[in-house]
């Protein structure tokens, strides 16, 4: 019975699609209808002809379906097509801003360095829900917020903002399940600032739960060499080359990540000191 439904649906969707008239369907039947047109695009691989053909199709049956015009965007938004991408990811927002808004403004901050747009979407969607802390992609609201102003090289707010992950990560489940980034991050903001202590604290808080880290070895390097040890500096930035080359470095797919360090920088201080 449930399959001869939806041969109905489907009938009357292609006919009346084809006439050029919206059939006459409940909203729920519509959005039932998109999601397993959706349900079936998902089987074929992201950013495909097959693929978007059928995401397009759901997004036609039902409008208003947020979770489809997103994914639909996705792919524009990979092939760094911007244009194509925000229209169709600001029409989710639009239909679903609580699931939604958080993640274009995670967007704006790591494929787009759109600092201010970013804590734009996330104070909004912050707003959303006041009774609780929003995560997206694995981090916090909080978390993100810390990486946009570090953009903006607002130190303060980074830092506060970093402060506040980690003391509620470190409560829920204590310091060890941490994200690495979230140090560095907080130890960067301290760097740049000029409080070499605190920096010095934290990268050596990233050593204490992973032995590998190019990233907080390299600015230990820096902070030693600032401060004329220079032996200690040039070990620490002869393992930072060594766990660079073993893919312990912080980077991101698709898109450059904030303060991300090359193997020019590593080669460069390691000259420095040389000389």
């Amino acid at each position: 019975m449930e399959k001869l439904w939806k041969y109905c649906l489907s009938l009357i969707l292609l006919i009346g699609f084809s006439c050029g008239d919206s059939p006459e369907l409940t909203p729920e039947e519509r959005r039932a209808m998109a999601e397993e047109v959706f349900k079936e695009a998902l089987q074929y691989g992201q950013g495909t002809p097959k693929c978007m053909q059928l995401i397009e199709k759901a997004t036609l049956i039902d409008t208003t379906y947020a979770e489809a015009i997103r994914e639909l965007s996705v792919a524009y938004l990979k092939r760094g097509l911007p244009h194509k991408w925000k229209p169709l990811f600001d029409r989710a927002v639009k239909h679903d801003p609580k699931t939604w808004l958080m993640s274009r403004g995670v967007i704006y901050l790591k494929s787009y360095r759109d600092y201010k747009k970013a804590i734009e979407d996330l104070d909004a969607a912050d707003a959303l829900t006041p009774d609780f802390v929003d995560y997206v992609a694995g981090h916090s609201i909080d978390f993100w917020r810390g990486m946009a102003y570090l953009g903006l090289k607002d130190y303060k707010n980074s830092i506060q903002y970093y402060d506040k992950h980690i003391q509620k990560e470190t409560e829920e489940t204590g310091e060890d399940w941490v994200e690495l980034e979230a140090f560095l991050y907080r130890g960067i903001a301290y760097y740049e600032m000029g409080n070499r202590e605190e920096a010095k604290l934290n990268f050596n808080k990233i050593l204490q739960y992973s032995t590998r880290s190019a990233d907080a070895k390299y600015y230990l390097s820096k902070i030693l060499s600032e401060s004329g040890q220079i032996d200690s500096a040039k070990a620490y930035i002869k393992a930072a080359k060594e766990d660079f080359e073993l893919g312990f470095y912080n980077r991101r797919n698709y898109v450059e990540a904030l303060r991300q360090v090359y193997w020019e920088d590593l080669d460069e201080l390691e000259k420095k000191l040389d000389a």
